[in-house]
């Protein structure tokens, strides 16, 4: 593999991602990226890409930088009083996204791995990573991306339509 075709893939997410932050959609560097270079690999016209070694691990290293920059110390004060509900919204979310990863699998015939790391309650980043280690990264990506989108369009309508007008945000 050339470096001028890493470099290739790596315009095509950039184009991606910069064209999606225009558009306003959630997660839309990362989705818009994705595209992208998914795009160029899936056009047949270029080898596919072979990223040199260690490449994922810095990306891996870079994510969790970012990821853990966000934990203040404002959050765990947070923890403090949310640790019980914390426990009880991940464990129900971690066996509901189990339950439904081994069904759609079983159900629409996917790859299990894919259904149950695409039904895993995790962010786009960290899955799609995880899903890259056992080789089905694009899947797990395409998965969270739908999820994420849907659920940033429809919960706060249904926020809205649920809670007392009282409990909207400002501006809201």
């Amino acid at each position: 593999m050339t470096p001028w075709l890493l470099g290739l893939y790596g315009l095509a997410g950039i184009a991606g991602g910069l064209v999606a932050l225009r558009t306003g959609i959630p997660a839309a560097p990362l989705a818009g990226s994705l595209i992208g270079a998914a795009l160029l690999s899936m056009s047949g016209r270029f080898e596919t890409a072979q990223w040199p070694s260690g490449t994922r691990t810095i990306l891996e290293i870079a994510i969790g930088t970012v990821i853990g920059t966000s934990l203040t110390g404002t959050a765990v004060a947070e923890l403090k009083m949310l640790w019980k509900p914390a426990l009880l919204i991940t464990v129900t979310l971690v066996l509901t996204g189990v339950v439904v990863g081994l069904w759609c699998s079983r159900l629409l015939g996917i790859d299990p791995v894919v259904a149950l790391l695409g039904a895993a309650p995790g962010g786009i980043s960290g899955m799609s990573l995880v899903g890259a280690e056992f080789g089905v990264g694009a899947a797990v990506a395409a998965l969270h991306a739908v999820r994420l989108i849907t659920v940033l369009l429809v919960l706060p309508l249904l926020v809205r339509l649920v809670l007392p007008a009282s409990a909207t945000p400002p501006g809201g």
